[in-house]
């Protein structure tokens, strides 16, 4: 670990140099075999590749790489089930049913909006997020049985909803469930369970999203049918902003998806994507960071404001006029949830610091009958961003409390949530969110014991901001070369984030600037100036550091860590550098 900070709070943990003798091996073979520096070799062998060929995949993903999709348990059935929907004799109405966030929608665009192909009686379903809550709904059974669905695919939802699929078992309609999130102790009782997490699931790679689970299902279908799965691929654009939205590793087949889809989202988006491209003002290559932070909360905006329904509708949209209609409206409902999350996080750090029991907590969980229920997971992260710790933001959602979770790296929040069970009526996520339903009268006590389980469990490191550092980068090292390699090593995302370097000795050229009265700008040379002359002068920039203006003075040396990038003004190109923290 490097030295304590005197401006930063974040701990900088750099990872291991690859050291051994057959890593020091790797190195040579790649820096000959690839043509790259040594530095960049060790770069990549410190992300497991060693091999040429394990290089070559690694920055050339191929479509081939991806699984059979009959190696999920109950892909067979689920095909097996779906083809009998289909027969000319049956001609079974299939309701297409999914969650109401950035996952449940592309999912249900995804397969319905390919499966409309071979089959007319189709239509979807996305539940209400405030009448009927996540999952599986009463309503939503009842409306498929009334208008005579006998066949719901439920994507990105449905794992843990035994009692639901019981209910829709009586009322003569199947379920091929399409999830990713964990198991309870008992799986409905449908007429398949997709779910690599399934603990009988042997499938190789278990981090799929939703709508991940619903392209193999769509795989394995082409598969029986022989249909050419050159038709699937462009469905892979949906693919990759579900990937990107809710943040599921990117490894494996998720990154050969990521890969694909944003070949396509950059080539020929869909055209409902396209409108959505053009509003939000991206003009250049897109990459995963542009999904997360661009595409992604519009699309979940529609479900945050009014109906998610118009999400499907935008990403289904035939002709651009119909697209640029969607995609204005979703817009304006992205604007009025950036209110409502301005405002929102105001009042809950108020809450936090206002009370000396939750500045001190290991945890947070605040409540608030007022706040709007679309937008707690986003005032969670907010709250995250201020107080590095596990958050919980609860609000009143018709006769019951909802909340949002989200955890810091390092600590299972499932888990947390899990031990407080009993206090719960419903719940489910993943490592790093999760959704609950309680009523008024537990808040208190989910409160204790959440902090209570928390407090046992989680380590002191957890609740300090985290960097990882890839490797020490000497500035000599920087060039239109290492930027163009790196960037081969995308798309970024969980567990394969993009490289982050450190350098020390660094030193002021000129008097800091701040931008927008919130930003940092400085050029800077490694090394004291009047020993190292001949450095070249690197310009970094640093989101929300102008606090820092005041402390780095000329002739003080200083460390930085950052990320490498281009720098596009005025028809020129440039390389600068992305400050992560600074520390003298």
């Amino acid at each position: 670990m490097i030295a304590q900070p005197t401006i930063s709070s974040k701990r900088w943990i750099a990872k291991p140099f690859p050291n051994s003798v057959e890593q020091q091996g790797a190195i040579e073979t790649l820096t000959n075999s690839l043509g790259v520096s040594p530095f960049l070799a060790a770069l990549l062998v410190q992300r497991g590749i060693q091999t040429y060929e394990e290089a070559r995949t690694f920055f050339r993903p191929e479509i081939e790489h991806l699984h059979n999709p009959f190696e999920m348990k109950d892909m067979e059935r689920a095909i097996m089930r779906l083809q009998m929907a289909m027969l000319p004799e049956r001609q079974e109405k299939i309701l297409i049913y999914g969650d109401y966030d950035v996952d449940g929608t592309t999912s249900v665009a995804l397969v319905y909006g390919f499966l409309k192909n071979y089959h007319s009686a189709i239509d979807y379903y996305i539940p209400d997020r405030y009448k009927e809550g996540y999952g599986i709904s009463q309503q939503g059974i009842r409306w498929a049985a009334d208008n005579g669905f006998s066949l719901i695919i439920a994507l990105d939802c449905g794992i843990k909803s035994v009692e639901r699929v019981a209910e829709a078992k009586e009322l003569g309609v199947d379920f091929i469930i399409c999830d990713h999130h964990r198991p309870g102790s008992e799986l409905p009782d449908a007429a398949a369970v997709l779910d690599p997490k399934r603990d009988d699931c042997q499938y190789p790679y278990k981090e799929l999203s939703g709508c991940g689970v619903g392209f193999k299902l769509l795989q394995a279908f082409c598969l029986q049918k022989e249909i050419p799965l050159e038709q699937l691929y462009p469905y892979l654009d949906l693919v990759a902003v579900s990937i990107a939205s809710d943040i599921v590793p990117l490894t494996g087949e998720n990154r050969v998806m990521a890969y694909y889809g944003l070949k396509h989202l950059n080539a020929t988006p869909r055209t409902g994507l396209k409108a959505l491209i053009k509003i939000a003002g991206f003009s250049r290559e897109l990459d995963i960071t542009n999904l997360v932070f661009g595409l992604g909360p519009r699309i979940n905006a529609a479900g945050r404001i009014q109906h998610a329904k118009a999400a499907v509708q935008l990403l289904l949209a035939a002709s651009e006029e119909e697209a640029d209609e969607f995609a204005m409206a979703i817009n304006k409902h992205n604007n009025s949830r950036r209110e409502f999350d301005s405002s929102m996080t105001e009042q809950a750090l108020a809450m936090i610091r206002d009370s000396d029991a939750l500045t001190h907590a290991k945890s947070t969980v605040l409540y608030d009958a007022t706040w709007h229920k679309g937008v707690i997971g986003i005032v969670a992260s907010r709250c995250i961003e201020h107080f590095h710790r596990p958050t919980i933001i609860l609000t009143q959602s018709n006769d019951k409390v909802a909340g949002s979770a989200r955890s810091v790296p390092g600590f299972d929040v499932y888990e947390a949530i899990e031990e407080c069970a009993d206090l719960l009526e419903q719940f489910g996520g993943h490592t790093f969110a999760a959704g609950m339903t309680m009523s008024v009268t537990n808040i208190d006590a989910f409160r204790q014991k959440f902090e209570e389980v928390v407090a046992r469990t989680i380590k002191e490191e957890h609740l300090m901001p985290l960097i990882d550092i890839d490797l020490p980068l000497d500035f000599s090292e920087i060039s239109d070369k290492l930027f163009r390699i790196v960037k081969q090593m995308g798309p970024f995302g969980p567990y394969n984030l993009q490289p982050t370097f450190m350098t020390e000795e660094v030193y002021l050229v000129s008097e800091p600037i701040i931008m927008k009265e919130k930003h940092l700008k400085i050029n800077v040379r490694q090394g004291d100036t009047a020993f190292r002359k001949s450095g070249q002068t690197l310009t970094a920039i640093g989101f929300g550091f102008a606090h820092l203006a005041d402390q780095l003075r000329p002739g003080q040396p200083f460390s930085i860590c950052y990320q490498v990038e281009q720098n596009h003004y005025n028809g020129n190109t440039t390389l600068q550098l992305m400050l992560k923290d600074v520390k003298v």
